[in-house]
């Protein structure tokens, strides 16, 4: 009751405050060369002479709408195969410019960098993001909706940035070829940024609301004549690799080539091809503790399954907790693993994804070969996703998934789908308002009834003063999306969460405040039952002008228990009511400093016992060379049954010899497992579109941290690959 209450309140604020209605978008001109410029971190070709000129810009952070702190000019050209940016970065104290990133790919966000927004469409719910920092250094998005990106997805393009006495200068080219677009749309949504970390201070062209999105952009209009070419990319790949297993003293060893292939049908559809696909290259999870009932969810870091990644989201875009989104009729890490978490070939695999006209389309089936799971044995399988939305009004987009297959067990499983999500950044009260209705069903062999999944949600937010949203859906007892991710089913939840940011003007060192409320509850739905509840209370995040953050977290949390439930070997929480209460501090010094720590201490009662948990992380990077993180989390836990003490580590050792050459180390130990695994890699990148990568990983067992180590599994591989375009 109190959030609908409080809920109510906030809609007839949001209607009833007196503001602004929202600046109209602005709107630009771009300019055709006939000279593409020369990428070397100068300005001095002629492209940048005749080039369209933006430098109205102004700050969104800290202030909005405020007079930028240091100087900047950007400008944009065109011809028929590439998008030209360059840029001129004023600085008065150039030796302060934070250039500390080299490694292709890796985040920038803390470097002094420039981003570029571009929306092909025009329709402010896809589009992409490119980032260049000081370095020369690239990283890259697509959004997956209109504020939130993907930094998984790789493009191909091409950057340079130099200093000089008077800031830094930065360039870039981006083919045609990397985007999707309708040739027949001279106006693009476009967008320019500037970040100055050692001043969290943040700068643009065109913003609404202290950000900068795709609802946001401003219109670059006047483009023609652009060429994709024959719109086919080629990327053959050869890897080998050499393999031990220490326990068994089998040893293996394969070379095996494989090969993507894209084509754009239309400049704005592509189709993909991928045979006997390879992912020794990607990047390893982090790993996790789960100390609760439910499954975790790791994010999708494979290129084939990140291209167009924004057109299969379905339903609510956000995340409920640390599991992640309940109920997604389709998480592709479902394909090729298996439910332990080892990889399984995919033999073929086809993707068609993209735009025409209104609707967005996109297409997916891969051929996974048979292997033995958990369960037993999985026979050879063929998965398929359909997605299939459509724009609606000016902001908001209807649509539906199906869904065949499943990739972990001998079952039929099929699954459909519609969604509505609603969008509006043109309120009066400068606010954004935004709700989803999804409705998802499955159809499982030898299964019947009760295979539904449906909700809405609905909400307001603002940099400033209150927001909040309320949740609610019910996951029916036999929902499975065998192509999706689904945690905990046979439940009602019920979700109100709301806050009130300040932000007071002209303080020497605190830049804000937010109070943050949430309120959930899960019921079974089948008896009515209550299965949990909690409140969670944020009654300050205190954020300084030079980024440091200082919150405390207070927490009242009830589980009724119907089965048992093991939280470790041999460890049993019997089934029960159980209420309590827990506490937490956070203090992060912000991570643009040399030496960033945070820490993490918590306290309290846990299923009729008691658990003290502490983290802590620390971030060195004392040159654009080198980075040194670590992280180490500690639970220890008294309960009826027994006692349990939890210890996660993570190091990561970074070394970029320069702009090309990188060297990225992980180790990690749990004492859930009692493994040691590291991951080392080094890779080549000597233009965009061509990687030689050198991977070394190890797993041994060690019944105390990184003591007495047993080696279990090696592996060593070697994968090169290369774009070929035309």
């Amino acid at each position: 009751m109190l959030g609908c209450i409080f809920a109510l309140g906030l809609v007839l604020s949001s209607v009833s405050v007196v503001a602004q209605e929202r600046k109209e978008r602005k709107i630009t001109d771009i300019v055709r060369t006939s000279t593409p410029p020369v990428l070397d971190g100068s300005l001095n070709d002629a492209t940048w002479v005749g080039a369209t000129v933006i430098e109205d810009l102004h700050q969104y952070q800290p202030d909005d709408n405020g007079v930028p702190s240091e100087g900047s000019i950007f400008y944009v050209a065109y011809d028929d195969d590439n998008l030209y940016l360059g840029a001129r970065l004023f600085d008065s104290a150039p030796d302060e410019i934070s250039a500390r990133q080299m490694i292709q790919g890796q985040a920038v966000n803390l470097d002094d960098r420039i981003s570029l927004i571009i929306d092909p469409f025009n329709n402010m719910r896809a589009g992409y993001k490119f980032e260049i920092n000081a370095n020369g250094v690239r990283r890259d998005g697509v959004y997956s909706g209109p504020e939130r990106t993907n930094s998984d997805w790789d493009g191909i393009w091409d950057a340079a940035a130099a200093v000089d006495d008077d800031g830094w200068v930065a360039e870039a080219a981006i083919p045609f070829k990397t985007l999707n677009f309708d040739p027949n749309n001279a106006d693009w949504g476009f967008n320019v940024e500037r970040s100055i970390p050692r001043k969290k201070e943040r700068i643009a062209w065109t913003s609404y609301d202290r950000d900068v999105n795709l609802s946001s952009t401003g219109v670059m209009q006047g483009f023609s004549g652009l060429q994709q070419g024959k719109g086919l990319d080629i990327i053959p790949s050869i890897s080998a690799s050499s393999s031990r297993d220490f326990v068994t003293l089998a040893d293996d060893s394969q070379t095996d080539p494989s090969l993507d292939v894209f084509y754009n049908f239309t400049p704005n559809l592509t189709g993909v091809l991928t045979i006997n696909t390879d992912f020794s290259a990607t990047e390893v999870d982090d790993r996790q503790v789960n100390l609760t009932r439910f499954s975790t969810r790791f994010p999708e870091k494979r290129d084939f399954f990140l291209q167009d990644v924004d057109i299969f989201s379905f339903g609510p875009v956000t995340a409920y907790g640390p599991q992640g989104r309940n109920g997604m009729p389709f998480f592709s890490r479902r394909m090729g693993l298996t439910d332990g978490g080892q990889p399984v070939d995919l033999n073929v695999g086809g993707k068609l994804s993209g735009r025409v006209g209104p609707l967005n389309i996109g297409l997916l089936g891969v051929n996974q070969d048979s292997y033995t799971g958990r369960k037993g044995f999985v026979e050879a399988s063929q998965l398929s996703v359909a997605r299939v939305s459509a724009n609606v009004f000016e902001e908001s987009i209807v649509g539906m998934i199906a869904t065949e297959g499943d990739p972990r067990s001998n079952l039929d499983n099929s699954l459909a789908g519609v969604d509505f999500r609603y969008r509006n950044t043109r309120l009066a009260s400068g606010r954004t308002a935004e709700g989803t209705f999804w409705f998802q069903e499955s159809n499982t062999e030898g299964v019947t009834g009760n295979q539904s999944n449906y909700g809405f949600d609905f909400g307001f937010d603002s940099s400033e003063g209150f927001n909040g949203q309320i949740e609610y859906e019910i996951l029916e007892q036999n929902f499975n999306p065998a192509l999706g991710f689904v945690n905990r089913s046979n439940v009602e939840r019920k979700r109100f969460f709301g806050g009130h940011r300040y932000r007071p003007s002209g303080h020497p060192w605190f830049r804000s405040n937010q109070v943050f409320l949430s309120l959930q509850q899960f019921s079974n739905v089948s008896t009515g039952e209550l299965e949990s509840q909690s409140v969670f209370f944020r009654p300050f995040r205190i954020q300084t002008h030079r980024g440091d953050r200082y919150s405390i977290q207070l927490q009242k949390s009830r589980e009724v228990l119907i089965e048992p439930f093991e939280i470790s070997d041999g460890i049993i929480i019997a089934p029960g009511d159980y209420s309590y209460a827990s506490y937490a501090l956070d203090i992060e010094v912000a991570r643009e400093r040399t030496l960033a720590p945070k820490i993490s201490v918590g306290q309290g009662d846990f299923y009729g016992g008691t658990k003290v948990e502490v983290e802590f992380e620390m971030q060195w990077r004392p040159s654009n060379r080198w980075f040194v993180g670590a992280i180490y989390e500690y639970n220890d836990i008294e309960l009826p049954s027994g006692n349990l003490t939890t210890r996660l580590i993570q190091l990561r050792a970074n070394l970029a010899f320069n702009v090309r050459w990188s060297w990225v180390n992980l180790i990690q130990y749990d004492n859930v497992s009692d493994t040691v695994g590291v991951n080392s890699r080094l890779r080549w990148n000597p233009r965009a579109g061509e990687d030689l990568y050198i991977v070394w990983n190890q797993q041994s067992y060690s019944p105390s941290a990184f003591a007495h180590l047993e080696s279990q599994r090696s592996t060593f591989s070697v994968k090169y690959s290369r774009t070929f375009r035309y």
